[in-house]
């Protein structure tokens, strides 16, 4: 592979769990499309594990992409990344292309909360109907913090930029409720952190 490749330790230590999860419940076929992708550790080892499917690598940070490419070079199964801002609607996907699958991890805690919002609309939007959104990472279950390691975390984020912390669960599958996206499962993970399973109902919100 290429000198291009970064270098996140996280993805490294996460992606075997995470694996676990999307074995079991991503479909047999289809597309896959992955929000955030970062250094493209994940969906590299994701496809290569799950080649049945087709993944969809995307980033709003064009500068990444270069890195998402190193990393799935040879993989016949991954497309080409994309500029994805979750926020901008529509997302630039072709036109009657349903997804799959949406699998998106350590986006929503560093990113104002019309970052999450933007997800939870767009993938009601662009999964086939009994298509499944995976989300991983930290959360606050009734307001509290699962872990005082998350509380300093959050307290960390917030000083970066007030918009940004450890989001309350349940505000979360609100957010997915007003968009036609259900809660299927929820899953304790390593670290503190949670992968959320939401399914597209047959009908909207």
């Amino acid at each position: 592979m290429s000198d291009a490749r970064q270098h996140w330790p996280a993805a490294e230590r996460n992606r075997g769990p995470i694996l676990e999860i999307l074995a079991r419940v991503l479909p047999e076929h289809g597309r896959v499309l992955e929000v955030a992708s970062g250094t493209g550790q994940h969906i590299a080892h994701f496809a290569q594990a799950l080649p049945h499917l087709q993944w969809q690598p995307s980033d709003v940070d064009s500068n990444m992409h270069d890195s998402v490419a190193a990393w799935t070079e040879g993989l016949a199964n991954v497309l080409e990344p994309i500029v994805l801002d979750v926020t901008q609607h529509p997302w630039p996907l072709p036109a009657g292309d349903a997804c799959a699958a949406i699998y998106n991890a350590n986006m929503i805690h560093i990113a104002p909360w019309e970052a999450c919002a933007g997800l939870m609309r767009g993938s009601g939007e662009v999964l086939r109907v009994g298509g499944v959104l995976v989300l991983y990472g930290p959360f606050r279950v009734g307001g509290e913090h699962t872990a005082e390691s998350n509380a300093r975390f959050d307290e960390s984020l917030r000083s970066r930029d007030a918009r940004f912390g450890v989001r309350n669960l349940e505000d979360v599958v609100a957010m997915a409720s007003q968009h036609g996206l259900q809660l299927a499962e929820r899953i304790a993970m390593p670290a503190n952190n949670l992968t959320l399973v939401f399914t597209k109902r047959d009908a909207g919100p």
